[in-house]
């Protein structure tokens, strides 16, 4: 199936003067996660990050550590997997001629993976398009949320991001990653299928003027409520006639989303700055507001898992697949009328599925449960007042002292980064250390950072703030991010703990404050490893997950629960 589609592909190089063709994951907008997923239908890679390059004779799928084993056991059929520091001025192959989609690459990335020793041709219209019948699902009216839930009203969020524009010397910023849009104006939308992003591009001058690029049948409803006037929406086939018009000036584009299309339209007549939109530094601090819905979210989600734990680790038989397991919390999360969708697909792993981080069970790919095995299993929900993401990892039965002990280095790290004194270390880069120090002692190590940023009923992963080996961004008071140290035994298992925590300020210490609220494995814990700190902070941990969350659980459930303290 796979081999005709690049066939059928390959056939256009000719008409083109091309060699090959770069098929990326991202759509116009640059999202993680989005309806039209060109890279799945050509290689059948489903996870969240890649590149695909056809050539004439040979395929390459490149993808960071996350994805090694799912790229080998997805695509590597029909192509050859490589790690995605090696598309950095590639000489994979040379002196060739390949053909991109301008709406899908920045600047930056054309020149920084391919133009040292290969060529490129702009090719406007999409060629993956021309062959298949992917189309973006025509999503609903953007909608407006309300003060109670954003905590600062679009008004005041504009009037900042302008005084910014004045104080640096800028006319204008084009504002292209929907994300920041939803932000700013304090909407949201139905155009991806896991974040509820309003897919569109903004123009806002010094002076406080916004413009909006969507087709107008999707502004009805924030027309309706004079958050724009219909003369602010601009059909995005009439971007280039729109800036021809505009009076010239500086201007600032995100480097990371602004594609080569868009910046050669504005080019023509404006003063270009590239660099990061500083609404996203802006909004990875969240207000007060923000932070006590975030705590909401996070225990109506805490209640479906610890549910959901224990009726999986309760079973009389555990005659379930890993598609009935993430089917069941899946239910269990719709019990609430706050829950709208998942946040991401749900990974849930049985044995050496765990070992695949951003594994996902499908109806023709899953396997049974084995009680002699460990269940890695990580999801999350949008809420109407948040987002969550969570891991747990679950036995079913004694493991061996050898999975103990890993599982309790895991726990050491996840310990240690939730302890974090944030006036001494304030960046991710100094955190990864510590989240890995437990395991390296055992010359072991995860291919994953720590931890991400996470956006307030928005985007699941969301930076600019990560707990990594190379992010530097101070983290602030009001930031939300994950922590999630884990290892991998390639075939064998996979274990994560992940905590989505908050920056909160203690007196005048800064430090982290868990928003995730579930009982966390205690028969994969070797006790014996742990100092008596850490073992107070489990103690405590599931404390205020017990006071939280029991009122919300039945007489068993609560029981079980209890034995976590």
């Amino acid at each position: 199936m796979i081999k005709k589609k690049i066939d059928k592909l390959r056939s256009q190089f000719i008409k083109y003067g091309i060699d090959g063709y770069i098929v990326p994951k991202n759509d116009e907008f640059f999202s993680e996660y989005s309806n039209k997923d060109r890279l799945k239908f050509i290689s059948n890679f489903s996870g969240s990050a890649g590149y695909a390059v056809i050539l004439k004779d040979r395929n390459y799928l490149f993808v960071d550590g996350r994805y090694t084993i799912q790229g080998k056991i997805e695509s590597g059929k029909d192509y050859k997997i490589l790690d995605y520091l090696k598309i950095i001025n590639t000489n994979v192959f040379k002196n060739l001629n390949l053909g991109i989609d301008p709406s899908l690459f920045t600047s930056n990335q054309i020149k920084k993976f391919f133009l040292k020793y290969n060529k490129i041709t702009i090719i406007e219209e999409n060629l993956i398009d021309k062959i298949s019948k992917i189309q973006s699902k025509k999503g609903s009216s953007f909608y407006s949320l309300d003060k109670k839930i954003t905590g600062e009203s679009h008004v005041k969020k504009i009037s900042r991001v302008s005084s910014y524009l004045k104080k640096n010397k800028y006319d204008y910023l084009f504002v292209t990653a929907p994300e920041n849009i939803a932000w700013l104006l304090n909407i949201r939308g139905h155009d991806n299928p896991t974040s509820p992003v309003p897919n569109s591009n903004l123009l806002l001058t010094k002076e406080k003027h916004i413009f909006l690029f969507v087709n107008k049948d999707k502004t009805n409803k924030i027309v309706k409520e004079k958050k724009l006037r219909q003369n602010q929406i601009i059909d995005p086939s009439h971007i280039s006639n729109f800036f021809d018009k505009l009076k010239k000036g500086s201007i600032l584009l995100d480097e990371k989303t602004c594609s080569f299309y868009l910046e050669k339209i504005i080019e023509k007549k404006f003063e270009i700055t590239k660099k990061e939109d500083p609404i996203y530094i802006l909004k990875s601090i969240k207000n007060n507001i923000e932070i006590k819905n975030m705590i909401n979210a996070h225990i109506i989600d805490g209640v479906a898992l610890t549910k959901f734990i224990y009726w999986i680790k309760n079973l009389k038989k555990l005659n379930i697949t890993e598609v009935d397991a993430q089917n069941k919390l899946e239910k269990i999360r719709r019990m609430s009328s706050k829950y709208l969708f998942p946040s991401f697909n749900t990974i849930a792993g049985s044995g050496k599925n765990g070992a695949i981080v951003h594994y996902r069970a499908t109806k023709n790919n899953t396997k049974l449960l084995k009680k002699n095995e460990i269940f890695l299993c990580d999801s999350g929900g949008q809420y109407k007042f948040g987002t969550t993401d969570v891991t747990r990892t679950i036995c079913f039965e004694n493991q061996n002292k050898n999975i103990k002990n890993i599982f309790t280095n895991v726990l050491k790290g996840h310990i240690a980064v939730a302890q974090t004194d944030l006036n001494k270390k304030k960046t991710g880069k100094l955190i990864d250390k510590d989240a890995r120090k437990f395991l390296k002692k055992d010359h072991l190590d995860y291919s994953h950072g720590t931890g991400h940023g996470v956006g307030f009923f928005l985007n699941v992963h969301e930076g600019p703030q990560a707990i990594s080996k190379s992010n530097s961004v101070k983290i602030q008071k009001g930031m939300i991010l994950s922590n999630e140290p884990g290892y991998y035994k390639k075939d064998k298992f996979g274990i994560r703990i992940e905590n989505l925590v908050y920056v909160k300020k203690i007196g005048r210490k800064l430090g982290f404050e868990n928003l995730t609220l579930a009982p966390i494995e205690k028969e994969l814990i070797n006790f014996n490893l742990l100092t008596n700190q850490e073992k107070n902070y489990l103690f405590n941990y599931h404390l205020k997950v017990y006071s939280k969350i029991s009122p919300f659980l039945n007489r068993n459930e609560k029981k079980w629960l209890a034995s976590f303290i």
